[in-house]
């Protein structure tokens, strides 16, 4: 299985303490040069962050398509990360693409890419009993790596989840 992903899903997921996560259910991340530079430029106080890139199950991948990371940048006002996260799933065929900005994932799907973002990620590791609830998680999302949702999607994903009335 060839997954690919964006900045803020390994981010976001390190800031709350389950990137583990991603190794347990895709066992390898490969990401693009662009979102290895974003991970590796953030505060000293991230240092969850930082250390991802030496974790051994993430893999980075040179991109070798740079017109259609141009053409992503300038025609649809996707940052590098983006560009090149989404160029690389193309390239490699990927399996799915680990993206949460609305604009990328437009675009991803688009292009003919199957997408999921973190809170796919939260509510497969609960189908595999890797946790135990999605809930939790999602709040430490919204308070400690400010990870905007929406009442409805957040609705959603806990009643998928079957937590709607925890």
């Amino acid at each position: 299985m060839i997954i690919v992903s964006d900045t803020s899903p390994l981010s976001n997921l390190a800031i709350v303490g389950y990137v583990s996560l991603l190794k347990e259910i895709y066992t390898t991340v490969i990401i693009p040069q662009a979102v290895a530079n974003e991970l590796n430029n953030v505060n000293d106080e991230d240092m969850e962050i930082k250390q991802l890139l030496s974790l051994e199950w993430i893999q980075i991948e040179q991109i070798t398509n740079s017109e259609l990371v141009k053409r992503l940048r300038n025609e649809n006002n996707l940052d590098l990360g983006e560009a090149q996260a989404i160029t690389l799933a193309l390239e490699l065929k990927a399996d799915d693409l680990l993206i949460d900005e609305r604009l990328g994932r437009r675009e991803a799907v688009r292009l003919g890419l199957s997408i999921t973002g973190v809170l796919g990620v939260l509510l497969v590791a609960k189908a595999r009993g890797l946790i135990s609830s999605v809930k939790p998680i999602i709040d430490a999302l919204i308070t400690k790596a400010k990870f905007r949702i929406s009442h409805q999607l957040y609705e959603e994903v806990l009643r998928t989840a079957n937590e709607l009335d925890c």
